[in-house]
């Protein structure tokens, strides 16, 4: 059986969640792959060294940039993976249909239920390459229940809609200089911390509103990842409600740097307005964090029992909650244990077993 394997969002100016799922899976299925079984990653050409796939057979590129390439499938044109029984779209990037079997990872319905948050060309291309996927694909796939229920209910797809958890990063792992990378790039001292890209969707605004508050005055955050788009600034924002002094950036940072700033945390904070999984939430259970989010469906799956919620935009609901984790610890060690039990039910490997079996029943 020979999968494509779609990973153009590896490449992607801001990858986020979604350029890792599309890198360890490829590692991962590449892994789990069994005997006469083909695996090739596929990628428009950006003109630049492609990232490591670690025991893939290579990057297959097309020469036509990234750009042309989206616009074209948009339009059902251009060139697709060739040689597959089976081609996989790891995003809503999807090639169009030709002989194989198509799969699609769609990851949430934002573009439908928050199109707020987005840019018009993002929820243009969005729109449209969603209800393509709900008319061609022979399967599609997505991380959560919560969101598959909201595929079928937005998009009404003529597939099949199955949930396969996504796992925890292999590279994120604590350094032994962990107490010094922090230092260097948060100094000393207790902290919060805010991991993902800073756009209208992530509820940043609601984290910084929550910090200004009297109840949080003196708490310090720490907010990593890229800037994005809408025109969210965390420095700025902090500055107009004057807590600057608290609240610092570090933009995107390395593997081992996070996972280290991770290993330091009080506590991590996730108040997105919606979210399709929630990743910094597995990746903090995992490291032995406790975790607050918002009331995101998503994210109170995956973190099941295991963090503490409050309702979507209420920062006073925010501050309580992040002041309750904080102020008892045996709240804290309950939210720690829990937290590191759920992150065992993700697994890459799994995640890549089920979809080798998965692509098998399209070829059969």
């Amino acid at each position: 059986m020979r999968v494509g394997l779609v990973v153009d969002q590896l490449f992607a100016p801001v990858p986020g969640g979604t350029g890792r799922y599309a890198g360890e899976l490829a590692v991962a299925l590449t892994t789990a792959a069994a005997p006469q079984s083909w695996l090739q990653p596929w990628s428009a050409w950006h003109g630049r060294r492609p990232p490591a796939l670690s025991g893939t057979d290579g990057l297959r590129q097309l020469p036509i940039g990234s750009k042309l390439l989206a616009r074209m499938w948009e339009r059902g044109l251009g060139p697709a993976p060739r040689d597959a029984d089976v081609v996989h779209a790891t995003t809503l990037l999807v090639p169009p249909k030709r002989s194989a079997g198509l799969v699609v990872t769609i990851h949430d319905v934002v573009p439908w239920t928050h199109p707020q948050t987005l840019t018009a060309r993002g929820l243009g291309f969005h729109r449209r390459m969603g209800a393509r996927a709900a008319r061609q694909a022979d399967l599609i796939v997505t991380a959560t229940v919560a969101v598959a229920d909201q595929i079928r209910d937005v998009l009404d797809p003529v597939a099949e809609v199955i949930v396969v958890h996504p796992g925890f990063s292999s590279h994120l792992r604590v350094p032994d200089d962990a107490g010094e990378r922090r230092t260097r790039l948060v100094g000393t001292g207790d902290y919060l911390l805010f991991v993902g890209t800073a756009e209208p969707r992530k509820g940043l605004d609601t984290l910084l509103d929550a910090l200004a508050e009297p109840a949080l005055r003196g708490r310090s955050l720490v907010v990593v990842g890229p800037r994005g788009w809408g025109g969210v600034d965390v420095r700025v924002d902090a500055v107009a409600r004057g807590i600057e002094d608290h609240v610092t950036v570090t933009g995107r940072v390395d593997d081992a740097d996070l996972a280290a700033l991770y290993a330091g945390a009080s506590l991590v904070v996730m108040p997105s307005r919606a979210e399709g999984f929630g990743l910094p939430v597995l990746e903090a259970m995992t490291l032995g964090v406790p975790v607050v989010t918002s009331d995101d469906p998503a994210m109170r799956e995956v973190g099941a029992q295991a963090t503490q919620t409050f309702p979507v935009g209420d920062p006073s609901a925010l501050g309580s909650a992040i002041n309750r984790v904080l102020g008892d610890a045996g709240l804290r060690a309950q939210m720690i244990a829990a937290g590191t039990a759920r992150a065992q039910d993700f697994d890459w490997l799994d995640c890549a077993r089920t979809l080798w079996a998965l692509y098998a029943r399209l070829v059969q």
